[in-house]
């Protein structure tokens, strides 16, 4: 199985409905493939600029890594020099934190990333969990 765009359009605005309806900062949601290769971004209204690139590196890292962003900011506090190390590897690409979420299809295979930014880390979480779900698909963050 594969992310496709459709899959990506559901699980961004189900990710921005739940920061709606829980009060959330704005948010701004990417989706990325296997690959890490951008399927789909929106930016909620009135979020700030640069949230493209922050959401970006938390879904790139999680797919490049193959962990969660709670997972890489446990392991960045662990083991600092592994995680500055990849960073570096990915021209500075990652943000490790919370919000970056593996998407797994039913064989629990990855088939791509969600990149939330604009409130907490755990809101970010939270939110990108629920739009992943949302598709029918489980988060891994």
């Amino acid at each position: 199985m594969t992310l496709n765009l459709h899959a990506a359009k559901q699980i961004i605005a189900t990710a921005m409905k739940t920061g709606i309806d829980q009060a959330m900062k704005p948010l701004s949601v990417v989706v990325v493939d296997a690959g890490g290769h951008v399927i789909a971004f929106e930016r909620g209204d009135g979020a700030p600029p640069g949230r493209f690139d922050i959401a970006l590196g938390k879904a790139y890292g999680s797919v490049m890594l193959g962990i969660g962003g709670t997972a890489q900011r446990d392991r960045a506090e662990a083991q600092s020099y592994f995680v500055l190390a990849a960073n570096g590897a990915y021209n500075g690409k990652l943000i490790p934190v919370p919000g970056g979420i593996l998407v797994r299809d039913d064989a629990g295979q990855v088939i791509g990333a969600v990149g939330v930014t604009g409130d907490t880390s755990e809101n970010d979480l939270a939110a990108g969990a629920a739009g992943i779900a949302s598709a029918g698909l489980t988060a891994d963050g």
